[in-house]
């Protein structure tokens, strides 16, 4: 389930989750998706990390966001949702993280699968 992959092109792993999630799930390069959700973040006078801000670019993609039920809020993770969805795309919400899910794997530069996420947004 686990796939090794960092989209960035100098290879960090910190601090740029969401547009490393979001090329992955969208089969955009790093540097394209950073200048689009960077003007979405201008165009929202707010900053490109800001939930709202990704959120807005993939709304206007037309990605819905959807609520994790919280039957388990503390045992449902990442693993378990890709078990869930074997099939789609998916941009997952953790607390402090971002992680895409892509038919029944995630993708992500350290193994993020015990993780819980909070939402996700997908493509309708």
């Amino acid at each position: 389930m686990f796939k090794k992959f960092n989209a960035n092109p100098t290879g960090k792993q910190v601090g740029d989750c969401t547009i490393r999630a979001i090329s992955t799930a969208l089969g955009k390069d790093w540097e394209e998706t950073y200048a689009e959700i960077v003007f979405e973040g201008f165009c929202l006078c707010d900053m490109p990390s800001a939930n709202r801000v990704w959120g807005s670019y993939l709304k206007r993609l037309g990605y819905r966001r959807q609520i994790i039920p919280d039957d388990c809020p503390d045992c449902y993770t990442v693993a378990d949702f890709c078990r869930d969805h074997p099939h789609g795309t998916y941009i997952l919400a953790i607390h402090g993280h971002v992680v895409c899910a892509k038919d029944g794997d995630y993708y992500d530069t350290w193994d993020s699968g015990d993780e819980i996420p909070i939402y996700y947004w997908e493509r309708k």
